[in-house]
């Protein structure tokens, strides 16, 4: 039930590249350099989703559960959802990039769950839908807030545009999944750490 995809550094690595070099080719106008060969992990298609922190805050997330191509293509797009298309922040400015800190959420296949009790905080996402409406926390929201599983599904409820407790309505779907977490502070890569 939890697969991960299990990347190593050089991976990672190269992943936060791509998704640095997806913002910065977009900013600078100009065609992305991306490497001549990839590991066949970033080809296999996972979903996957790209946070961009500035000074610590959220400046910007998107993801897809539903990936149409390889991995290293989906970071690449997301990353660039992340910085231009998060509507609720303004589109990134070339002089931010340099204090952007990228972190990526490589997602396992979701699972339905039978029972809230499978829901591990900190190693699960989660997933609502109930009719037309969807919402979406990935596991490290949960820890960074420090939240307890009701307190998580409440959220999750409220970020899909439905009533906190919603998840206790047998109409409510509740799907999981893990999410293999890293980011540019993780490996010490990136313009902050003096290394690109």
């Amino acid at each position: 039930m939890t697969k991960v995809i299990g990347l190593n550094d050089t991976e990672k690595a190269l992943l936060l590249y791509i998704a640095r070099e997806s913002i910065a080719s977009a900013l600078e106008g100009r065609p992305p350099r991306l490497p001549q060969e990839l590991p066949p992990k970033l080809l296999e298609p996972y979903g996957a989703f790209v946070t961009l922190h500035k000074n610590g805050q959220l400046r910007g997330c998107i993801g897809t559960f539903h990936p149409e191509g390889p991995l290293y293509k989906t970071v690449f797009e997301m990353a660039r959802s992340a910085a231009f298309n998060d509507p609720r922040f303004p589109p990134l400015s070339p002089e931010e990039l340099p204090e952007v800190e990228i972190e990526i959420s490589v997602l396992s296949p979701m699972w339905r769950a039978e029972d809230i009790n499978e829901i591990e905080v900190g190693k699960h996402g989660i997933y609502i839908v109930r009719g037309i409406n969807r919402g979406v926390l990935l596991p490290q929201v949960a820890t960074e807030y420090g939240w307890d599983r009701e307190t998580f599904l409440d959220h999750t409820c409220l970020k899909a545009g439905l009533p906190p407790g919603c998840w206790q309505d047998p109409e409510t779907e509740i799907y999981l999944f893990t999410a293999e977490i890293f980011s540019e502070k993780d490996l010490k890569i990136g313009p902050r750490f003096g290394v690109h």
